[in-house]
């Protein structure tokens, strides 16, 4: 039995959206291996021109929000509308915890049995980065299969949520009424990302409330920005449960997105996007040279150990580790060093 498709198997199957071989297409790119990371960039090529067409929403949530319960509901009225959709995660903790996406998915039942939808759970990429990039280079992986629409989550709080904002075309914010601190848990940094935000439960008893916290939440808005002509997220309600309001945070991003092409800010956007996906690719594959170079294996324990003491200065034991890896780059890179010389 074959152990491997091919690249090319693998972009015809991806093509032609086969969902096993976009999964099998998926495990590729979402592999740190070296070897597997060099069919992946023979995917990634091959697939190049069938990516870059589908709607990227970056989602974001305070605690207790209801992306889930979101996701699972917008998903399925975009798929009514004829959309086709995929649900990536980036969750850098799921190494330690197995994701919380994984119980993410059990709450979308509903969306998951739909077969124009796909849901993948987040990489154990062991690192932000890792996972960002294989999130990045997954969502590629499903636009050339044809899903048009990505809903990229955010699992936790922390610097997830600029990892997402720097792959997707708009970023939404769901947030939920509180009694007087709505605020609270949402960081500055957060609500600067935001291009939509959305008061999520606003139903029953508490659709009131939810109200008035999106009134609230646009006034403070106002205060994040001194420009007068700057674009402000529209702050809107909605209710993921019965499906109030969702129709009008999709417009929403839609409107986003119209902004973004009338100002030319959506090719400047993606274009930004590429420039700090290329340094960021060339600092992983630094970083990952550096922890595979066997010179800086052997040290690393008694330098860090000589630091840790005070008898070696950081600097010192950073030059050390430097000189060892450089020593090591025609090993750990063989054709790069050959193409080099």
């Amino acid at each position: 039995m074959r152990k491997h498709l091919s690249v090319e198997e693998l972009a015809a199957g991806v093509l032609a959206n086969s969902r096993p071989v976009v999964a099998k297409a998926i495990t590729l790119v979402e592999s740190s291996r070296p070897a597997d990371r060099d069919r992946a960039k023979r995917l990634l090529v091959a697939l190049r021109e069938h990516t870059g067409r589908s709607v990227r929403v970056g989602i974001s949530g305070v605690p207790g929000a209801g992306k889930s319960t979101f996701i699972d509901a917008m998903g399925r009225r975009l798929i009514g509308k004829g959309h086709r959709v995929a649900v990536l995660a980036v969750d850098p903790s799921s190494s330690r915890t197995g994701g919380s996406i994984l119980g993410d998915r059990t709450r979308m039942g509903e969306l998951a049995a739909e077969k124009d939808v796909f849901i993948r759970p987040s990489p154990s990429g062991g690192h932000l980065g890792g996972v960002a990039r294989a999130t990045r280079e997954s969502m590629l992986v499903l636009e050339a299969a044809g899903y048009d629409v990505v809903l990229v989550e955010t699992v936790g709080v922390g610097q997830s949520e600029v990892a997402v904002a720097d792959m997707v075309d708009t970023f939404l914010l769901i947030t939920l009424s509180r009694s007087g601190d709505q605020l609270q848990g949402i960081k500055l940094g957060i609500l600067e990302l935001a291009d939509v935000i959305t008061v999520n439960k606003a139903d029953g008893d508490n659709e009131q409330a939810a109200r008035v916290a999106a009134r609230d939440l646009a006034s403070a808005m106002r205060l994040i920005t001194s420009d007068p002509n700057a674009r402000r997220p529209p702050v809107l309600t909605c209710s993921a449960y019965t499906g109030a309001g969702l129709d009008d945070v999709w417009q929403a991003v839609l409107d986003h997105r119209a902004y973004l092409e009338d100002n030319g800010g959506l090719a400047a956007r993606r274009n930004a996007q590429q420039l700090e996906w290329l340094w960021s690719l060339v600092e992983d594959a630094i970083l990952d040279g550096v922890r595979r170079s066997p010179r800086v294996r052997a040290m690393r324990a008694g330098v860090e150990t000589l630091v840790g003491h005070g008898e070696l200065s950081a600097l010192e034991g950073s030059e050390q580790l430097l000189t060892a890896f450089i020593t090591d780059v025609p090993e750990i890179w063989p054709a790069q060093a050959q193409v080099s010389s």
